[in-house]
Formats: C-alpha cells, structure tokens, sequence
C-alpha cells in the first residue's frame, strides 16, 4: 500500500493561519475511489497527514490502487475546494486548482518522487516467514 507526498510552496510566517484552516477541513465523502463503470472501484484513501515547517506544507497520502484516481477523486471534493479557496492567500505560488481537472493536474505536478517505502510486510523479519 503505498504513499504519496504532495508539496505546498508557502508564504513564511504564516503556519498557525494554516494550522487552522486544516483543523477545521472536511473529509472526503467516501475512501473508495470510484471507477468508470457504476459501483466499479480503482483504489481506497487509506490515511493522510498534512506537516508544514517554514515555506513547505506537505500532505502525505497513504493509498491502494491508482493514484491517478486519488486526484481525481479529491479534485472533486467540495471540501476541498474549499479549504483550496482559504488556502489560496498563503501560498509563494499561485495555482488554479478550480475544477476537478486542474486540481488533478497541480495535484500530479506537486507530488514528491518517492525513493523509499518500508512498511512491517517489506521487514526482514517478515519475509523469513
């Protein structure tokens, strides 16, 4: 199950305004991420977390499936956009995250590369079993 690490490039000096707007964000409407067809699903939202330190917010997502399907499921959160709307004044860079598309798109565009992922199944330990 594997993680992604979405970066924000923020406006120092504002990390409790912040704090603030996540503390009160609401969650998307379901976990399963919504396939083509009806009642079809490509992927689950596991988990996320959101850390911010100086001019960087990072919201790290723990997911199964396509994770081209999580940005698209969460561009289209009214949640979202909202806290998107809010969030808007403290970023360094300006961005259109609007519609589904183009959140999907920055959401993509500001991704981490990942280079590691150790979970308990990857352990030693484990694999001797």
């Amino acid at each position: 199950m594997p993680y992604a690490a979405v970066t924000y490039r923020i406006k120092p000096g504002h990390q409790e305004e912040i704090a603030g707007l996540f503390a009160h964000f609401r969650r998307v409407d379901t976990p399963d991420l919504p396939g083509d067809a009806p009642g079809e699903s490509t992927g689950r939202l596991l988990g996320t977390a959101v850390f911010i330190k100086d001019d960087v917010l990072v919201r790290v997502i723990h997911y199964e499936g396509d994770f081209a399907a999580v940005g698209r499921h969460i561009g289209a959160q009214k949640g979202v956009h909202l806290l998107e709307e809010k969030l808007q004044p403290y970023l360094a860079e300006e961005r259109d995250t609007s519609a589904p598309e183009s959140f999907a798109a920055y959401f993509k565009d500001a991704t981490m590369r990942c280079i590691a992922e150790l979970t308990v199944d990857t352990h030693p330990a484990a694999l001797k079993e």
